[in-house]
């Protein structure tokens, strides 16, 4: 069973850039929204110490955030989450892999993007796999 990170807030209604840039860090890092206000990551060290920053955040921000661990006892089956997780990031890694089958490959760019995508890929997807081991082959025919 899988321990789960949740994130609750409130920002000000004004000005709402403030709202847009919290909506936009917890996609950054790979945060599912579920319900209307409940923001949930796979608990680790690093998701915690995320989560943490953005709560110290939104208090500056005269917010007010709810930071909880918990575990899924009911409900929606905890395949399904993962498989939101998944479903996210593999998007991110099929279109490395298109990136990496094309003509005009920039494989520093590409590595950037994989590093960014592998540190939201909280459940270890084979696209994940199947894009380290595409880098590593065609570094190895750039050399």
């Amino acid at each position: 069973m899988t321990n789960w990170l949740l994130l609750t807030y409130t920002l000000p209604s004004e000005p709402s850039a403030l709202r847009v840039r919290m909506w936009r860090k917890l996609k950054r890092i790979g945060a599912l929204l579920i319900q209307d206000v409940v923001w949930i990551l796979p608990a680790t060290p690093r998701t915690r110490e995320q989560y943490q920053w953005l709560t110290a955040e939104i208090s500056e921000l005269s917010g007010q955030a709810f930071f909880w661990e918990a575990q899924l006892i009911m409900g929606m089956p905890e395949e399904t989450l993962i498989c939101q997780f998944q479903d996210q990031i593999e998007s991110g890694f099929q279109s490395l892999l298109e990136q990496i089958n094309s003509k005009t490959c920039n494989l520093e760019s590409i590595t950037r993007q994989y590093i960014q995508l592998l540190e939201r890929d909280y459940f270890h997807s084979e696209f994940g796999k199947r894009v380290r081991q595409a880098i590593v082959d065609t570094r190895g025919d750039n050399r």
